[in-house]
């Protein structure tokens, strides 16, 4: 009977109800609001690079036009961090920052589906296996991309100093970069969750990643001026990749080649997807 069903059959209703769990109390979205915001506001705006340059080229005794130093410090940052307003720089590292987060927390909701019986009565129902993962997904890339939309809005408000040539198409671009980021880490998480009853499991390795994950990539400084034995690990951080993407995008800052980077996030996609996936079949089966 299951082999004569749709494909998808099950998935909307699947992801409506992990969804339901998500807006029917609107404390969990602001409390997972707070830490990006803070960063925002106080590590973004505490940060002013400029005025740093600014007072160590004022030097007593020599006497150096405000202008050049205002000039001369512009420099320093562009070169540095592809813009002039470190401000903006940080803002679309704390874009995926709130997307990794979110995505991170995908796996908890399949173990305590198992621990409160709701994945036995799940499996035995004619939904495929693999949509039970994917609803787990889908739900996870639609609240990281609601709370990103939330912090972009906060950060403009702050001052975020979004490219003069944005369009329509810049902004979709960074969004399906964040997606495709959130669907490969919630897709990673879920399928660490398929064999898993304990949360704290789940908890301990959530922490251990999302700092690592964050710091060994270019939300809050270029690859660049990082440590020889760093770069490469940067290099394969798929939060490098998205960052990259819409600081082109969203402020106008020079970087990689947008296709390979956008390749790159869709392999990594792809493949966790599908591994989540075969991996239910075979797991929740056993269940």
């Amino acid at each position: 009977m299951e082999s004569r069903l749709h494909p998808l059959h099950g998935l909307w209703s699947l992801t409506n109800r992990e969804l339901a769990k998500w807006y029917k109390v609107p404390v969990i979205l602001i409390i997972s609001l707070i830490q990006p915001i803070v960063w925002l506001a106080f590590f973004g705006k505490s940060m002013n690079f400029a005025s740093m340059f600014t007072s160590g080229l004022n030097i007593p005794g020599l006497n150096v036009p405000k202008q050049i130093i205002d000039e001369i410090a512009s420099e320093v940052l562009k070169a540095n961090f592809g813009t002039t307003d470190y401000f903006s720089f940080l803002a679309v590292g704390m874009l995926s920052f709130i997307t990794l987060f979110t995505s991170l927390q995908s796996g908890m909701s399949i173990v305590w589906d198992r621990r409160l019986g709701v994945l036995s009565k799940l499996l035995t129902t004619p939904v495929p296996r693999g949509n039970i993962v994917m609803a787990k997904v889908l739900n996870s890339m639609i609240r990281s991309l609601v709370q990103a939309s939330i912090v972009l809005v906060i950060a403009i408000l702050l001052g975020m100093k979004l490219n003069p040539s944005l369009n329509p198409l810049d902004v979709v671009g960074a969004y399906a970069a964040l997606a495709l980021m959130s669907m490969g880490f919630a897709s990673l998480f879920v399928t660490l969750a398929l064999r898993s009853t304990s949360w704290e499991s789940q908890m301990a390795i959530m922490n251990l990643l999302n700092m690592p994950l964050m710091f060994a990539s270019n939300s809050f400084y270029p690859v660049k001026s990082m440590p020889w034995w760093l770069k490469p690990i940067a290099y394969i951080n798929p939060l490098t990749y998205v960052n990259d993407i819409n600081r082109q995008l969203l402020l106008g800052v020079a970087g990689h080649n947008l296709l390979l980077d956008f390749t790159y996030l869709l392999i990594f996609a792809i493949v966790f997807s599908a591994l989540g996936i075969t991996l239910s079949w075979r797991f929740l089966s056993e269940s």
